[in-house]
């Protein structure tokens, strides 16, 4: 599973102009699944989004976790991150799973943060998507597990 994972004060994800996910201070995770992730993958992605630090502390320090801070996590899942752009001028997929093994996977790595005691709200799976987000930094990390 590769994630890219940004900082933000607020982001929202809407499908045909309504809203279907929300959050405040967190995080704005997307979310790619390739053809051998599993569950064990999903479960150490969330452990670490769950607990990398990247929130400041009062001496401008990166120490404090997105549970620390009580943070919430926005899921987004995101197939072109697995895109090759190697050749040619048109990203190929290939390396993307399928919708099928994909979304299982996306839902337990929600799951999954749950458990810890993450507040976690989505998109929709297999939907043309607007994300809106106000970057808090900007900090945005790659993630691959």
């Amino acid at each position: 599973m590769r994630a890219l994972i940004q900082r933000v004060r607020k982001a929202s994800v809407s499908v045909k102009q309504q809203t279907v996910g929300n959050i405040g201070p967190g995080l704005c995770v997307f979310v790619g699944v390739t053809h051998d992730d599993d569950e064990v993958i999903a479960e150490k992605l969330a452990s670490k989004i769950w607990n990398l630090r990247i929130f400041e502390d009062d001496q401008k320090r990166m120490n404090y976790s997105v549970g620390e801070i009580n943070g919430e996590i926005l899921i987004v899942s995101q197939f072109t991150l697995y895109s090759d752009t190697t050749k040619g001028r048109r990203p190929s997929f290939v390396e993307a799973a399928s919708p099928d093994v994909a979304e299982p996977l996306i839902e337990k790595l929600c799951e999954s943060l749950k458990v810890m005691g993450a507040t976690v709200a989505t998109g929709r799976f297999q939907s043309h998507m607007e994300v809106e987000i106000y970057n808090d930094g900007p900090v945005t990390l790659n993630l691959d597990v």
